[in-house]
């Protein structure tokens, strides 16, 4: 089986809703089975993203925090 590719987006200094926005795009343009790898400051689109993105039935993965820096990882 073959490893799961990973796509880094780094959405730090954007905003609410546009890092979700541009996630999406992302998000569309990779093959099932891929998984996003997002970095963003921003507390409002970390919280909003994870629900956003299972709305739109991707998997989250992984959501963490460490010095005002959160990580998601989401898969295609």
């Amino acid at each position: 089986m073959k490893a799961r590719e990973t796509v880094r987006l780094d959405l730090r200094g954007v905003k609410c809703p546009l890092n979700w926005a541009r996630a999406k795009v992302r998000l569309e343009q990779m093959a099932r089975g891929e998984v996003l790898d997002l970095t963003l400051d921003d507390p409002r689109g970390a919280r909003d993203i994870p629900g956003a993105a299972e709305a739109e039935g991707y998997l989250v993965l992984e959501a963490t925090a460490r010095d005002g820096v959160f990580h998601l990882r989401i898969e295609r």
